[in-house]
């Protein structure tokens, strides 16, 4: 029953994925028929010059298996990034550089015949240290790549972020639901991401046996549904496949990973999530820190009207909440426990838990005058 309330919500889901996939396709279709163009103009031109009908084929299939190999490495290698592919293509092209610029700076040095055994052993000398230069370079910069830039004077090129930056959600912010309802105010309007761990994770919690993480495994489903069939947010389902999550496995960790990768900030509620993502550098959105500071700030010596419902843990004390949950002691106010009291506020305390006010209750009666003396 679980799994068909929840297949139209995946559909849905993975149909923002589903469509990038089929434009990839389509693509590597129009390089397919570009391909089989080519091949067959190498066919015609060397038949032309060389009416031999064995080696025009066999330029004919080399130019196909040329393509064929190609896209069989890209789809290969699904999980490709950015930064390692310009790694790669800085790497090879600078090494190219310092390679010719090697092979003519050592050419009068070890070369000084002018035959033709000379030519041939310079040009294979010239080879290996290209390919040298190409190796070394490519290697340092795919081992930094994180790291590396490349400096004009006094110009850097670094990554552009268009935008504002998109929010990753966690676990417990989704079964927390607070979120869709931050959601319906207009107030967030950027991105939000939910990676697929994340969602998978709602789904192992929601078919739990205990009834607890069922009931709220359920919950943080339908808390996404309602964000999903949002039209007043952008909610986006990330797959997660990142060479740099390949060999972290908890779910936090990788979610920390996930937003330092794509330049993103983290939303959650979870204590021991924020300081991981603080130790590395990632930015954090806590919604208990939102929602206390959003809490109703009174000064000392105003005053509030507030119901007291029990009793404090000092003697006389009485508690109360106002509408927003903060808590409320007052002095002396256990005997109005259950009325509807008047306190002026003589101190206000934050806590990591929320804000506490302090106060006593007002006078309920005037202070009578003085008697008068009369002689």
């Amino acid at each position: 029953m679980l799994r068909k309330t929840l297949e139209p919500l995946l559909s849905r889901l993975q149909s923002s994925g589903a469509s990038g996939q089929w434009l990839l396709w389509g693509l590597r279709l129009c390089y397919g028929v570009l391909l089989i163009g080519l091949a067959m103009a190498a066919f015609n031109s060397f038949f032309r010059v060389n009416p031999d009908y064995a080696q025009a084929w066999g330029l004919f299939l080399g130019v196909l298996l040329g393509g064929v190999l190609i896209v069989v490495t890209d789809v290969a290698l699904a999980n490709k990034q950015i930064t390692t592919l310009s790694a790669l293509y800085f790497g090879l092209l600078l090494g190219l550089l310092l390679g010719y610029i090697l092979s003519n700076a050592l050419e009068p040095f070890l070369f000084t015949a002018d035959d033709d055994k000379t030519k041939v052993l310079q040009r294979i000398i010239a080879v290996i240290i290209t390919v040298a230069c190409c190796y070394v370079c490519i290697s340092t910069l795919l081992q930094t790549k994180d790291e590396f830039r490349f400096l004009i004077p006094y110009v850097e090129f670094s990554k552009q972020v268009k935008g504002a930056r998109p929010l990753v959600l966690d676990t417990s912010v989704i079964i927390d639901g607070r979120i869709a309802d931050i959601c319906d105010t207009r107030f967030i309007d950027t991105k939000l991401i939910v990676p697929r761990f994340v969602l998978q994770e709602l789904q192992s919690v929601a078919d739990s046996s205990d009834k607890l993480k069922r009931n709220r495994g359920r919950r943080g489903l339908d808390m996404l549904k309602r964000m999903q069939g949002n039209t007043k947010v952008d909610l986006q389902i990330h797959e997660g496949n990142l060479s740099e999550l390949r060999e972290v496995q908890k779910v936090d960790e990788r979610l920390v990973v996930l937003a330092k990768v794509i330049g993103a900030r983290v939303v959650t509620n979870d204590y021991n999530l924020n300081k991981i993502a603080q130790l590395q550098g990632v930015e954090v959105i806590n919604l208990n820190e939102l929602a206390n500071s959003l809490k109703s700030v009174a000064l000392p010596g105003e005053t509030m009207g507030v119901r007291l419902v029990k009793p404090g843990d000092q003697l006389g004390q009485g508690v109360g909440y106002l509408e927003d949950g903060t808590m409320v002691v007052v002095e002396q106010g256990r005997s109005a426990i259950g009325q509807e009291v008047t306190i002026t506020v003589t101190s206000v305390l934050q806590t990591p838990a929320g804000r506490m006010i302090f106060g006593r209750i007002e006078s309920r009666y005037p202070t009578p005058p003085p008697p008068t003396v009369t002689g």
